[in-house]
């Protein structure tokens, strides 16, 4: 009650359904931001929270049944149970009617995980390695429009600086050490090609969304490690009836021209709900996912999803294994006038499950 009676006083209450919707406290208010809580239930990092503050710059405007939304901004940082903790902020903005995009991030973090790759050591997935990596880095990501169709093209940049040990192991750690060096830099240069025509970024409930970046590593753009990472990313928002949307995703990554040892953290892994970051990781990795959302109302839906995954040495060796999670969640239109919904997903694997608070899809 007193929450409800708190948003009333600030505007929070949409008129039309009398239902909370930040809509007009994020456009009117010049310190106005939606909170987004961050708990933490990451397998491999244990449990723990935080949070971060969105900033809608702006109302955003409609263009064919496209939504194009303002500047964005978002800040915040939490920690967890092993000591892990992080802080960072990022920003993206467009020009033009959204023919240029601009995306900028950065942050420190200090984490303590377990990983499981064999890069250095010759470890198997069934033998964890706690390592700490305290650092900081960036990335940016220019995209052009060519003319007025959905396609992008632009370039990429990240940097990072890392010092990485292993906890409670001192024999391990010396290897590192000796292997790795005290800290290292990590330095690339991308090349995205995107193709885009999803009606909502928050949001998108018809449409396709395909990205391509090539990332090159390596001494001369001041980092010590030198490899190639190619990344595939599709998605498709096909709704089947006013009610009912059905979202198909797929990711590819495959390291080339790769040094004989990299960091951890260097190479790609399985990334899907429910299963622990890092716990699978190879040369190729390939996921695909499929969800479902049912919209109950106007404000909520409700969402199934499952997907799988594979982490191998080789692409002809990709599916051999294949570790699967599944899940359910909802979403909230906190925000009606950007699309923006916020909720809770649920996610298990074979041995492990998590908690997300996630704005958008999840995919």
């Amino acid at each position: 009650l007193l929450l409800c009676s708190r948003a009333e006083s600030a505007g929070m209450i949409d008129p039309e359904d009398g239902m909370l919707d930040m809509s007009h406290f994020l456009q009117d208010n010049p310190y106005g931001f939606l909170p987004v809580p961050v708990v933490i239930t990451e397998p491999s990092v244990g449990y723990g929270g935080g949070l971060f503050g969105l900033f809608l710059h702006g109302k955003g405007r409609r263009d064919n049944g496209h939504f194009i939304p303002p500047a964005i901004s978002a800040f915040g940082g939490g920690a967890t149970q092993n000591g892990t903790w992080f802080v960072g902020g990022g920003h993206r903005r467009t020009w033009q009617d959204d023919h240029i995009r601009y995306l900028v991030a950065a942050g420190y973090a200090n984490i303590n995980l377990d990983t499981y790759t064999g890069d250095v050591l010759g470890f198997g997935n069934n033998k964890a390695i706690n390592t700490e990596t305290q650092g900081y880095g960036g990335m940016q990501k220019l995209l052009f429009r060519l003319g007025d169709s959905p396609v992008f093209l632009g370039a990429s940049q990240s940097w990072a600086k890392m010092d990485i040990s292993a906890k409670n192991n001192p024999l391990v750690d010396a290897i590192w050490r000796r292997v790795l060096g005290e800290s290292s830099t990590t330095s690339s240069f991308g090349v995205v090609a995107e193709y885009d025509t999803t009606d909502n970024f928050f949001w998108p409930g018809r449409g396709v969304s395909l990205k391509g970046e090539y990332q090159f590593y390596g001494q001369a753009l001041g980092g010590d490690y030198r490899y190639d990472l190619l990344t595939l990313d599709g998605k498709f928002f096909l709704p089947l009836t006013p009610s009912w949307t059905l979202s198909l995703a797929g990711n590819y990554q495959t390291l080339s021209q790769q040094d004989n040892h990299l960091t951890p953290m260097a190479r790609p892994y399985i990334d899907l709900r429910g299963i622990s970051r890092y716990r699978y990781q190879g040369t190729d990795v390939s996921t695909v996912q499929t969800q479902l959302a049912w919209q109950v109302t106007p404000r909520w839906i409700l969402q199934g999803f499952i997907g799988a995954g594979s982490a191998a040495n080789s692409s002809d060796e990709l599916y051999h294994s294949t570790e699967v999670a599944w899940g359910t969640g909802f979403r909230y239109l906190i925000a009606r006038d950007y699309g923006l919904r916020t909720g809770i997903d649920v996610a298990f694997s074979e041995h492990e499950q998590a908690l997300y608070f996630n704005v958008g899809s999840g995919l």
